[in-house]
């Protein structure tokens, strides 16, 4: 027989060993996700693929040919797809993450576990589909002869940062939405509002300059830039400045994330 000692505070100090000692459950729920997503659908995997072609060829048609948008001589569906495979992994974690916990009101309500691991799990999924989504950019880069050079070798602190900024509001937004209902609602027009104003469909060259600061509040604005910057060889802009504003803003959502995730976390099971 296992003997169980409850400790006062016991949780609290030891949160983060929990949340290692729960890893498999982590491995659980993301699997569990990702053999939802697509078990028992038309297109399965391909939907990964789908999407952000779609998502590329709409805005190469209406920023490149409609609006003319200059592309600094890379391909403009390369440089479309640069920018649409981190902000789909970015929107799609976000939104997923947002009802992850009510979506698993049975497991929180019944059964102790970190509730950190939800809300991580969702992120790693939408990982997944990002991944599945590259091998388009890949196909496209050989298509148009373009090849990335040795920048390429610093793109994962750029995805990984992309992680930390998606996990970071994913806290905010799953923990908010547990209390607030309506943020179902909000969360959608917040991600499809951001599509159109990151760089995703056009350069950030296209900014004025005076606006580049505030421009870059937005944390995907450097992590797009990035992204084009390594697996373009630096045939994009890569304003250093810019990037930094992103990566700290990034940065304190996940921080302010964890800190406000933890300070409402033991009111989920009453609440939801």
């Amino acid at each position: 027989m296992h003997e169980v000692v409850i400790e006062a505070g016991r949780a609290e100090r030891q949160y983060w060993k929990d949340l290692w000692r729960y890893r498999e459950l982590f491995y659980f729920l993301a699997w569990r996700d990702i053999l939802v997503r697509y078990k028992q659908t038309v297109v399965g995997v391909t939907w990964a693929v789908i999407r952000p072609l779609l998502t590329m060829l709409v805005l190469t048609v209406v920023f490149g040919r409609l609006a003319n948008m200059p592309s600094g001589g890379v391909p403009y569906p390369i440089l479309v797809l640069c920018g649409t495979l981190p902000w789909q992994f970015f929107s799609s974690a976000v939104s997923e993450s947002a009802t992850s916990l009510i979506s698993n009101t049975s497991l929180i309500s019944k059964v102790y576990f970190p509730r950190m691991a939800v809300p991580a799990s969702t992120v790693l999924t939408s990982f997944v589909d990002f991944l599945i989504s590259a091998g388009i950019l890949v196909v496209l880069m050989i298509w148009y002869h373009v090849a990335p050079g040795p920048r390429i070798l610093v793109l994962p602190v750029f995805v990984l940062l992309a992680f930390i900024t998606a996990f970071g509001f994913g806290l905010w937004f799953s923990a908010l939405t547990v209390r607030y209902r309506d943020f179902r609602h909000v969360v959608p027009f917040i991600t499809q509002l951001g599509l159109y104003v990151s760089p995703v469909g056009f350069s950030s060259d296209a900014v004025p300059q005076q606006w580049r600061f505030l421009y870059s509040i937005n944390p995907m604005v450097g992590v797009i830039d990035a992204f084009r910057w390594a697996i373009l060889d630096g045939n994009t802009p890569f304003h250093l400045t810019g990037f930094f504003v992103s990566a700290a803003i990034g940065l304190l959502m996940l921080a302010t994330g964890i800190r406000y995730f933890r300070s409402t976390e033991r009111t989920f099971a009453d609440i939801i």
